[in-house]
């Protein structure tokens, strides 16, 4: 059996990178958010990219994973909907040319699509990395990082794998001069 690791888009995850380095220059907030394993991903993800490529970088990376303000998704969910979670806490933080990355195995949250139908809105670029049901994200997203599997622990073994890609392109090459 062919591996699902195998099935990661180099030259996709690398055009990848170019959008997070964009961000990084530009100075723009960077959003990461997902349910379940994914959203532990995303929290993982924006810790390393916070902290330890930050570290390496000439300027901090400005970024936040929305999965981590429990307080905030309840009152959300209780006082509005589910599927609003991250497009409110959205409409507080994100601006135009701002960037959003989603962690999905099916590619049909509800909440994560009502995310990026926002973003595609207020002209937020958005990347999703999904499995290979891609579900609606994989269309509405900017960028689409597909892993072939529908197996939600191989699907996140891969996300965890890719993020860790994206964080090592900044922590290896010390990005210490502004391009």
């Amino acid at each position: 059996m062919l591996s699902y690791k195998h099935s990661i888009p180099g030259g996709v995850v690398a055009e990848v990178i170019e959008k997070f380095r964009e961000a990084l220059k530009d100075d723009r907030q960077i959003f990461v958010f997902g349910n379940g394993g994914s959203a532990t991903n995303a929290s993982h993800f924006v810790t390393d990219l916070g902290k330890g490529s930050s570290d390496k970088t000439y300027r901090r990376f400005r970024c936040l994973s929305l999965n981590d303000n429990v307080g905030w998704m309840t009152a959300i969910g209780n006082d509005y909907s589910y599927d609003d979670i991250f497009k409110r806490q959205l409409e507080n933080y994100a601006k135009p040319g701002d960037l959003v990355m989603v962690l999905s195995v099916s590619g049909s949250s509800p909440n994560l699509v009502t995310a990026l139908e926002w973003c595609k809105e207020k002209n937020v670029y958005t990347i999703a990395l999904v499995g290979s049901k891609k579900g609606k994200l994989a269309d509405l997203a900017d960028q689409a990082i597909v892993i072939d599997s529908e197996h939600y622990g191989r699907v996140e073994d891969a996300e965890m794998t890719i993020c860790h890609i994206i964080c090592y392109a900044f922590m290896e090459k010390e990005e210490l001069q502004h391009n």
